[in-house]
């Protein structure tokens, strides 16, 4: 079995590849966030945004690829509603990396290339018509083809979580959907199922089709070389066409733009967050699996976890679990070091927010017109609910919790006011 991926990522800069409207603000009004560049109307001329190039040479050498002292342009030629100038603007031969490789478990998965792409507009599919929305087209992208080097689903999961992870500490907003081409050959022919959307989509198609492709084999038949797509509802995936070539897309030179210097580029320190976690564990003398959870996608807690001592280790992962399950997300690295010197093993929310010095009105009179005024929201919304709080005790306590989260409100004295306002209400 070999699989490879072409995985699509949006770069976090403010404006787009090759004009100044915003990338990602002011989305909502369709067709609005746009000008003649990413409109691709005649004589427009493209300017490169130098903020993508450093980004995307930071992410191409954080996958250990050769950036060579210049890269450059082409045009990937193909007609589609969603690319008005008949050519997408991307990279192949001068990609601003290339020969670079993830290593998952001492496997070294390779990275061909990684390669600069403006991304193109949006289609809104309706019953009888489509709609186009222009405010994505010219979104910078990144476009990492790897080889077909993953031989198994457990590995395509262990490759997509730990690039995820490095594009994370390179800046990366992974919270946006992946968009991914997924290319797997049980035998000789090679199916692509294009723009899966999504990590868990991408997982459900990679193992339909293997599963797809096994059946074919079993019976004797031919694997067609082709292009699928991926029908999330139904969980399968679908012919749409035969595979194009590279030959077919037309690529040449992109003339509107030039060759660039990479060698005096800005870029980001590439963090492999899996090594820094094995190291962490190594030295600590701690599980490996533990420390992985906590710093895959979390700066802080990597940052944290490096500042510590030996003996303050096992302390500082439990002090960093304790905040978790507290839903505390926005303490400092001071607030963590003071709590680190303290013992709170056992102890409560509402102490440890007190030994923490954060202000809240745990012990403060509570606002009655306030929270008269949320109780009246609440009874208007569940009515039934209240009701059964006059003598359902997890129903009153549910309420009681509603009221002190809205109002940022903790400890047993505001409680105790809270029941005492919803039972007189009740009562009235």
């Amino acid at each position: 079995m070999k699989i490879g991926l072409e995985v699509h990522v949006a770069l976090p800069t403010k404006t787009k590849l090759f004009c100044s409207d915003l990338a990602y603000e002011n989305q909502e009004e369709p067709n609005s966030n746009v000008c003649p560049v990413c409109l691709g109307l005649p004589g427009a001329k493209p300017v490169l945004n130098q903020k993508a190039l450093e980004i995307s040479a930071g992410i191409a050498k954080a996958l250990n690829c050769e950036i060579g002292e210049k890269t450059w342009f082409v045009r990937k030629v193909y007609f589609y509603p969603d690319l008005p100038k008949g050519y997408q603007i991307t990279q192949l031969d001068g990609a601003i990396g290339i020969k670079g490789y993830v290593d998952l478990n001492g496997k070294k998965i390779g990275i061909r290339r990684v390669q600069i792409e403006e991304d193109p507009a949006r289609i809104i599919r309706e019953k009888d018509y489509s709609l186009i929305d222009f405010n994505r087209s010219g979104v910078p992208l990144n476009e990492i083809v790897t080889e077909p080097d993953i031989a198994s689903l457990e590995e395509l999961k262990g490759f997509i979580e730990e690039l995820r992870s490095i594009l994370y500490y390179q800046g990366v907003n992974i919270n946006q959907e992946l968009k991914t081409d997924l290319n797997i050959s049980l035998a000789e022919n090679r199916v692509e199922i294009k723009n899966v959307t999504g990590v868990r989509n991408l997982i459900a198609a990679a193992e339909y089709e293997i599963k797809r492709q096994s059946a074919l084999i079993k019976e004797g038949k031919e694997i067609s070389l082709e292009t699928r797509s991926y029908r999330e509802d139904e969980n399968e995936t679908v012919s749409s066409r035969e595979k194009e070539t590279e030959e077919e897309y037309g690529f040449t030179f992109e003339p509107d733009l030039t060759f660039y210097d990479t060698t005096k580029l800005a870029m980001q320190k590439a963090v492999i967050a899996s090594n820094a976690a094995k190291e962490l564990a190594d030295i600590n003398e701690y599980n490996e699996k533990t420390i992985r959870e906590l710093v895959l996608f979390n700066k802080r807690n990597l940052s944290l976890l490096e500042g510590i001592s030996k003996e303050e280790f096992k302390k500082g992962v439990s002090l960093i679990e304790k905040f978790a399950s507290f839903g505390i997300e926005d303490y400092s690295e001071e607030e963590f070091m003071k709590m680190l010197k303290r013992d709170v093993s056992s102890i409560e929310k509402d102490s440890f927010l007190q030994l923490l010095g954060r202000s809240n009105k745990t012990e403060e009179k509570a606002d009655k017109e306030e929270i008269e005024s949320g109780i009246k929201e609440m009874l208007y919304l569940d009515k039934t609910l209240l009701e059964r709080g006059i003598n359902d005790g997890k129903a009153m306590s549910f309420m009681i919790g509603k009221v002190k989260e809205k109002y940022h409100v903790t400890g047993k004295e505001a409680a105790d006011f809270i029941q005492k306002v919803i039972k007189s209400m009740l009562n009235n």
